[in-house]
């Protein structure tokens, strides 16, 4: 009864000398209890800062975060099976095409991954075989601009659009895949005022809103869409009103039934809980709650969406959050120390 209760969690780490990281941890997580145990090294890997699955969870892939893979200016990605017992077997890896690739995700049918090159300004897509591996870069997305620099931060598959969030420049893009030349041709590309630093964003099951989370002026941008394009209708803070300090907003996630959205400040160290008004897709704030630890790189919400955990990087701790489905709500239950956590994975 007590593995069935039981499942995994996989951390991406970041493995500096003083992190007590090596790579990718894995953890059971009782979804009665909230407890998390079994602490295992998986795969030994620098820096694997994000990490995502394939629909199936049989494969699991991760950026490593670096400037000098195999003597380039570039990071790697790595693909790994998952095997018996939860071990990771390394599969291939290949440079990501760009320095310090910071997020990484596939489409909906697992036959491409997108790749964020942060410090590169570069977006890289992959196909996937069979197999799981990964192979050379089929396209890359230089968003680099004469003097601007970019930093592309985050990017996610949608039907037959790939959108892209680039702290660096502002912006916030569109792109659809051509058949004719099988490669993403760029449609729109939404300026997000002030300087904002877009980082991560959610897309509703629909399509219908998208919520930008941006990391410099710690605030949340909503965009509908209108015919085939997005149109902004609210920005609002993360922050208490009453807060003085310095703030930078890091990860966002919808719950599952799309009714709340949460977003975390690293600085104020704390998760915002938005309600979302369902026809204009507008947030209301009802919660600014700690964290219980150190810059709150990410967190992610447990598959039966009863529990919200927070990855603190800087203290080197995961705190568990039970939520409240009703309210969107979340309470603090407990803390667990975890080497230098940067990504958590259900």
């Amino acid at each position: 009864m007590a593995s069935a209760q039981n499942i995994p969690l996989y951390v991406g780490t970041y493995t500096d000398a003083d992190s007590g990281s090596e790579g990718i941890y894995r953890y059971d997580f009782n979804l009665k209890t909230g407890e998390i145990t079994n602490k295992k090294l998986v795969a030994k890997t620098e820096n694997p800062s994000y990490i995502t699955f394939s629909s199936d969870k049989k494969l699991l892939y991760s950026v490593g975060e670096t400037d000098n893979f195999e003597g380039t200016k570039s990071g790697f990605v790595n693909a790994y099976s998952v095997e018996k017992l939860g071990m990771l077997k390394f599969i291939n890896n290949v440079s990501s095409k760009g320095a310090h690739p910071c997020h990484i995700q596939l489409n909906s049918d697992n036959s491409k991954v997108a790749v964020s090159n942060y410090t590169g300004g570069t977006i890289s897509v992959y196909s996937i075989s069979k197999n799981g591996e990964i192979s050379p870069a089929t396209q890359v997305i230089d968003h680099n601009k004469g003097s601007q620099q970019s930093h592309a931060h985050s990017a996610q598959f949608f039907k037959n659009n790939l959108f892209i969030a680039d702290l660096g420049l502002s912006t916030f893009s569109q792109y659809d895949f051509a058949e004719n030349d099988k490669k993403y041709q760029l449609k729109t590309s939404y300026k997000i005022e002030n300087n904002a630093g877009p980082r991560h964003f959610e897309i509703s099951k629909n399509g219908k809103f998208i919520y930008v989370i941006n990391e410099l002026n710690s605030t949340i941008s909503v965009l509908k869409k209108q015919n085939d394009r997005y149109v902004f209708v609210q920005n609002l803070s993360t922050l208490e009103a009453n807060f003085d300090g310095k703030s930078f907003c890091a990860d966002i996630h919808l719950s599952k039934d799309g009714q709340f959205l949460y977003g975390s400040n690293r600085g104020e160290n704390s998760i915002a809980v938005f309600k979302i008004n369902q026809k204009s897709g507008e947030l209301k704030k009802t919660q600014t709650i700690s964290t219980n630890g150190d810059w709150p790189r990410n967190f992610t919400l447990t598959p039966d969406g009863n529990y919200l955990l927070v990855a603190n990087q800087r203290s080197k701790n995961i705190s568990v959050f039970s939520v409240d489905k009703k309210t969107g709500n979340i309470t603090f239950l407990h803390s667990l120390d975890a080497p230098t956590p940067a990504c958590l994975l259900f």
